[in-house]
């Protein structure tokens, strides 16, 4: 396997980063190949297998998952819990696993990985993806 190198972003991937600065991740979702991050600002960040990444209100990021009705309010019941710190009962959602207050995000490619540091006041949360196997790892 290759070694990590930092990698370039793009405009919007800077835009995006700017604005989760501050944000705490409170759980997360994977469907699709796409990482949903729930943070405790109201916005969900997306992020996509490739690095590529949205920041939508949380009403407008659930209301667009590929999911039937009741499973969409599922998951707006269960980002509820996580903002109120409850994790009990989340079918959908996983807490983060450390608490981590965004100071900084880091941008690492090795051929067809990629992973984002998010750069915590006290923990890190690691997001590793792969292209080639369509998978998404996330680790404290």
């Amino acid at each position: 396997m290759s070694e990590w190198i930092a990698a370039e972003t793009s405009t919007h991937q800077d835009h995006v980063i700017a604005h989760v600065i501050g944000a705490t991740a409170l759980g997360y979702l994977v469907l699709d190949e796409t990482l949903h991050l729930l943070l405790d600002i109201g916005f969900v960040w997306t992020i996509y297998l490739d690095g590529q990444m949205v920041l939508l209100p949380r009403s407008a990021a659930i209301s667009e998952l590929e999911v039937d009705a009741e499973v969409r309010q599922e998951i707006s019941r269960e980002a509820d819990l996580l903002e109120r710190g409850d994790i009990e009962g989340l079918r959908h959602f996983v807490p983060a696993p450390v608490e981590c207050l965004i100071k900084e995000v880091e941008f690492f490619a090795a051929d067809e990985r990629r992973k984002l540091v998010l750069v915590g006041e006290s923990d890190d949360l690691v997001i590793e993806t792969s292209l080639k196997e369509a998978s998404i790892e996330i680790s404290g």
